[in-house]
This record gives C-alpha cells, structure tokens and sequence, in this order.
C-alpha cells in the first residue's frame, strides 16, 4: 500500500478497532473484497481466506455463522489489507481484553482418488493445528474433544495435525491463532455436486465444536465467563435475516389458512341434516380462494434462505417454508381426495395408543352418563355477546400489562364456534355455552393463542407471531391445559377431545362422513349435534386430521410438566416442544426477550394448585 491508498486504508482500520473496542456492533466490506462481521466484543476472530469458486464451501458457511468474523477472496491486493487489518486487530484488542485468538477455517482438498462410480465416502477427518501460545494450544484440545463427538452420516471422525505445505494466512509468528480444515465430506463423487442435508449438518456441527472450544479463550479474558458456550453465538439478526423473515411472512400473510379450508355454512348444515333424517351427507360451502396457491409456491421458495448466515435461524425458516408449502397444497387440494393426504403430511396419523386412550375416556364417561345432552341444550347458557364481552374484558386486562396487546374481537356468520387467527378472535354468532365454560375456553383462545402472538411480536421476528413449523399441538395442548388449570376441563369437553381423535383416526383409515357420525353416536354415545360438529370439523375440506392434535397436545404437556419441566418456554411465542433446546439456546444467545406477558391464570391460587398436581404426574385418568 502507497501514498493516500494506504492511508485510506490505515484509517478503515483504526475506525474498525475504535468501534470494536468500544463495543459497537461492525459489519463492512472490506476494500480488497470480503466482509467483516462483529455481532460484539469478544477475544476471537474466525477468518477464512475464500477460493475463487462458485463450489460449495462449509469453511465460508461456519466462518459467517460465526459472531466475529472475516472473509475475504484470493487475491494478492485484499490478501494484503486482510493480513493488516487482522494483525491490528489482534494487537489493538489483546491489550484492553487481556486474550485474543485468531482461527482460520479453510476446506480440505479432495482427494486424488475420488471418483463419480465411487462407493466409497470422501474420508471424514479434520485437521487441527495450533500455535505454542497457552490459549491456543487450550482452545485447540477442546477443539479436538468437540469434533470427535461429530458423528455424520454413520461415521466419527478423524483428527490430524495440519499437512505441510497447508498454505495459511501470513501474520506474525507470535500470534495466537488455530486453524481449522473441514473435509469436504458434502461433496458428491467426481463433481462439485453437493449433498445439502450433510452440508447443513457438518457446518452446524463444526460451529457448536467451535463455539465450545472458544469458551476457554473468553474464560482467559477479562470477559464474564459465558454460562453456556453457545452464548457465544450471534446475538444481533443480520439484514438477510430479518428480510427472509419478512418474506416469508408476505408469502403467509394473503392467504388465512384456517377460514380458507373451514366452512361457511356449518349452522345451515346442520339444521339441514336433522331435519332430513339424519342420513343424507351434509352438503358444506367455502369461501372463494384468494390466492393462487401455485404462484404463491413459486415465490416461497424464490426466497433465499441461504443468505441468513445462522444455521438454527436457517433451520427454523427452511421448516417454515416447508410447512407454508404444505398449507399451500391444501389449499390447492381442497374438497378433493388428495386433500386428506396432505392434511396428513402437515399433522401427522393418530397412533394406536392415542386412540385407545381416547376410546377410554369415552367408554368411562359414557358409563359415567349413559344419556349425555348437548351442552347448547344447558341451563345457564351464555350466548355469543357474552363471550365478546368477557373476552374483551379479558383482553383489557392484557393490554394493562402489554399495551400492544391490541387484539381484534368480531362476531361472525361464517365461522363455528372460536377461532383465533393472528391477532383476531372471532365468535360464531351460533354460540351457544355453558356460562361456566366461558372462562377456561378465553383461557384457551386468549391466554394462549392470543397472547403467544402478541409476545412473538417482541422477539424481533415475524416467525415467532406466525409460529414456528409444527407450533400447533403444543399451542393446543396448552390451551386445554389452560381449561384444567382454571377447573373447566368438564367431561364434556374430554368426551369432545376424546371424540375429535376417534373421528379423525376413522377418516384417515377411510370412513365416510355418516359412519364417523354414527361410529360416535351409537358406539360411543356423543350427542347427535355434537357428534355432526365434530365430524365437520374433521371432514371439512375432504378431510382435516387437525384436531386429534388437542387431546395429543394435552398429553404431551402432561408429560413435561411431569417430568419437572418448566412452562415458561413456550410463552416466547409460537413455538413447538421439539423447538425448546432451540429457544433455550436463543435465549442464551441474548436472541430472544424474555416473554412479555405471561397468562394471567398462572396468578390464580387454583390454577397453581393445578400446575402443582400436573408435575406430581397425571394421567387422562386422573382428569377424569
């Protein structure tokens, strides 16, 4: 570097350092090309020195998953500033820091030998070499330790030292630093080819080894010790992230799921059907679509996901499109055959223990109350304006402690029963209740649907409101829960739970609409219009395997909280129970607020006396 460019330059650094020192988040191109990236202060800086080629590289995917990094191409200009700007780093932050390491990434040759008619896979070993500094022969042993634990694809790994000749990045010879080559076991035989899935699983594998190793260089610095080493991760959602966050989203946004696949006539319908005799099959209209599912389709996956440099963030949005395109296929497949099957791709089968369960609440409720009525049938009954004034009072008291608990309450002719959709709750004008149930079913809509919206607001990503893929059976079994945590978990509402499970698991093994009514009137005693409710739910659209989620649901969260677990990570937002080690390491990350509001029923002396007996273990037994 000469004259007024080398200046220049000298000057980006010093701004670089004097940010970073300071404790400001950095994320610039570099002059010579490439990228720094500091999510914050820390005693590391992974570098990787990337290859002129457009092949697959899981030394650049780690390197920019990584809180502080850089990257730059090959070329003799930006190698030039890239040493400079490192080296100033490495000295400028070691002093205040007290440790600084630098950790070069790069990918391992393939080997001579590999082949297109290969059998044989790419060999899987790692290479890890260190300087004689303390820190890094430290950090270089865990390293070790971590990678060996990698299993991939049925195979463990191999450690060697680093190959002579390995060209690394020229800086100076008292620096500590760690290097790093990653097989390129994602490879497919003789070409440049790749298998995503290993790719996808060796670079989140190396991060979190990596992650792990780095922790005993914050332990030698005068930085608080982090309690977990994947506090260490990214702390602060890069622009990619937020904008495929935001697409995915807009996909989502112009279609309603639910109202799309519900129908319109349910109350019609059913009037129709008694009046008939009650052995013609219900005749059940829907709303006009107002999207086209395929061209939705086509811009779902337009979106880059690959950009988002977070492999867990990467993860969870892959999942959302998945299950976006999923809904979307329903939506093209709706009142077809094909529209079972996809309903089932999304929500799963009921397994043979759920539905003897199930079977078995009902044959003990039916001996219980040989003649059950329809709970419309009640005394004391609240109708649809009772249920919007209590929810709206409900909702106020929200708003006091969240003031963006801005909830949408309407009534409606094209709904049955509750349905909460985003931010809105809408109430079938047909509602009819027991007045004692009016308070755990708004536990359930508005304390758990309602209000999980409203904290995944907060969290900084769209994805966490809308929910994560696979959100709905926990949310569901919360919200049942929420009915027994209040003492309105009745045994109609289990004969109703119970009941949804044998309809749905009738319908998939192939049960026309009249049967599944008959099979829970005549076999296991549902009244005739809670029987036809059911059955329209479960058969609308030509068949919807949904709702054996709630009493799956309920079980499930029995299970966590009998085992000792808290509830207190699924009011983040809208997660499912597969999702918790992630939210834990989310929250560790220093990713997610803690939620915002919690239910207002956790407060009430009997709902945790209840909670208190859910952990000692119940069973659907025991509800009963």
């Amino acid at each position: 570097m000469m004259g007024r460019e080398a200046s220049s330059e000298a000057g980006f650094i010093a701004e670089l350092a004097a940010r970073i020192t300071a404790g400001k988040s950095v994320r610039r191109k570099l002059p010579g090309g490439g990228r720094i990236h500091v999510d914050r202060l820390l005693p590391f800086i992974v570098i990787h020195h990337r290859r002129r080629t457009r092949s697959a590289s899981a030394a650049l995917g780690v390197a920019s998953a990584s809180p502080v990094y850089a990257i730059w191409p090959m070329q003799a200009e930006g190698d030039a500033f890239a040493y400079d700007l490192i080296e100033s780093l490495s000295r400028v932050l070691k002093t205040p820091l007290g440790a600084f390491l630098v950790v070069e990434l790069y990918d391992l040759p393939v080997p001579e030998t590999d082949k297109a008619d290969s059998a044989d896979p790419t060999p899987y070993r790692f290479q890890v070499d260190a300087s004689d500094h303390r820190d890094a022969q430290h950090a270089a042993t865990a390293l070790k330790a971590a990678l060996g634990q990698l299993e991939l694809e049925r195979q463990t790994p191999r450690i060697d030292p680093r190959s002579v000749g390995q060209d690394l990045v020229a800086l100076p010879a008292d620096t500590p630093r760690l290097s790093l080559g990653i097989p390129r076991t994602y490879r497919t035989p003789g070409g440049e080819g790749v298998f995503p899935g290993v790719l996808h699983d060796l670079q989140t594998g190396v991060l979190d080894a990596l992650l792990h190793a780095l922790c005993g260089v914050v332990a030698a610095s005068s930085l608080p010790t982090p309690v977990h080493y994947r506090a260490l991760g990214r702390r602060g959602f890069i622009r990619a992230a937020r904008h495929v966050d935001h697409q995915l989203a807009e996909v989502a946004g112009r279609f309603d799921f639910l109202l799309s696949v519900s129908p319109i006539n349910t109350a019609q319908a059913w009037e129709a059907f008694r009046d008939g005799g009650k052995d013609q099959e219900p005749i059940f209209h829907y709303r006009p679509l107002t999207v086209d599912a395929s061209r939705e389709k086509r811009a779902l996956y337009a979106i880059d996901v690959d950009g988002v440099e977070d492999p867990v963030l990467e993860t969870l949005f892959r999942e959302k499109q998945q299950e976006i395109d999923l809904q979307l296929t329903l939506l093209q497949s709706r009142q077809t055959t094909r529209f079972r099957d996809a309903s089932v791709m999304l929500y799963g089968r009921v397994d043979d223990r759920l539905a003897d369960q199930a079977a078995a609440v009902l044959a003990a409720l039916q001996a219980k109350d040989p003649n059950p009525t329809d709970e419309e049938d009640a005394p004391n009954i609240a109708d649809c304006h009772a249920v919007r004034d209590a929810a709206t009072a409900l909702v106020a008291r929200y708003r006091k402690r969240l003031d963006d608990f801005k909830a949408d309450i309407s009534l409606r002719d094209d709904v049955a029963g509750l349905m909460v959709s985003g931010p809105r709750l809408m109430i079938s004008r047909h509602t009819r209740m027991r007045a004692t149930r009016v308070d755990p079913l708004l536990q359930h809509e508005v304390s758990v649907h309602l209000l999980t919206y409203f904290t995944g607001k907060q969290q900084g990503l769209q994805i966490f409101r809308s929910g994560l893929a696979g959100y709905e059976g926990i949310q569901e079994g919360l919200g049942v829960f929420a009915e027994f945590a209040v003492g309105g978990l009745t045994r109609e509402r289990m004969r109703l739970l119970a009941a949804r499970v044998i309809a749905v698991h009738a319908m998939i093994d192939g049960a026309a609409f009249l049967e599944a009514w008959r099979l829970l009137t005549t076999t296991h005693g549902v009244p005739s219009r809670t029987a036809f409710h059911i059955c329209a739910r479960v058969y609308r659209s030509g068949g919807f395997a949904k709702d054996f989620i709630y009493l799956r649901g309920l079980l499930d969260v029995l299970d966590w909280l009998g085992a000792g677990r808290s509830l207190n990570p699924f009011w983040s937002g809208k997660v499912a129970m597969a999702h918790v080690p992630v939210i834990d390491e989310l929250n560790e990350r220093g990713f997610l607020r803690p939620p915002a509001v919690i239910p207002e029923f956790l407060d009430r002396e009997d709902a945790r006396a209840n909670l208190d007996r859910a952990a000692g273990g119940l069973t659907l037994a025991d509800l009963l």
